[in-house]
This record gives structure tokens, sequence and C-alpha cells, in this order.
């Protein structure tokens, strides 16, 4: 699966100004699905393949992913990450809180 659409991809380098702001939106979700972990794209570097989200693993945390990282990953039974392609735009703080309220 692609994990950057056309449109992701833009609004993501587009936010990438906002580092680390939690006013900017999460633009995209992607998770193992054999797995537990989730990212959540804020914004991406337009040079490069690095990312910078929310990641939903052992804690929620935020900080840096690569994106090649995630492309090439190959899980239990040679699955890979997946994009939720249901997901819509939310504001970082909302997906913030919403995840530690569960942990």
């Amino acid at each position: 699966m692609k994990l950057l659409t056309d449109s992701i991809k833009k609004m993501a380098e587009e936010q990438y100004k906002h580092a680390d702001s939690m006013s900017q939106k999460v633009v995209a979700k992607f998770f193992d699905p054999v797995g537990s972990w989730t990212w959540y794209l804020m914004n991406k570097d337009p040079e490069s393949d690095y990312c910078w989200g929310i990641v939903d693993g052992m804690a929620v945390e935020i900080g840096s992913f690569g994106l090649t990282e995630l492309e090439e990953y190959t899980g239990h039974f040679g699955i890979g990450i997946e994009r939720d392609i249901s997901y819509e735009p939310e504001k970082a703080i909302e997906v913030w809180d919403r995840l530690n309220a569960a942990h």
C-alpha cells in the first residue's frame, strides 16, 4: 500500500514549518495490522523522508519517524504498515488527548 497519497504528502509538507506544534492537524494514520503500534503523521520534510507526529506504541509519544522505515517494514505473516484509508484529518491536540486518556 502507498502510505502517502499526493494530497496527504502536500498537507504534511505544508505543515513542516509548524515543527512540533500541537496546533497543526494530524493528516494521516498508519498502523501495523498485526501489531499494536500506530503512527499519526503531522508533518513531513519536503526534502527527505523525515516525518513528525504522534506515535502510539509502548507509550504515547511525540517524535520523528522515517517514512522509508514504515514503507520497508515487514512484520508477522509478511504484512507491512498500512494507512487508514478512512482517516480524516483532525487537530493534533485532540489525538494526543484521546490517546493519553486511553493509556
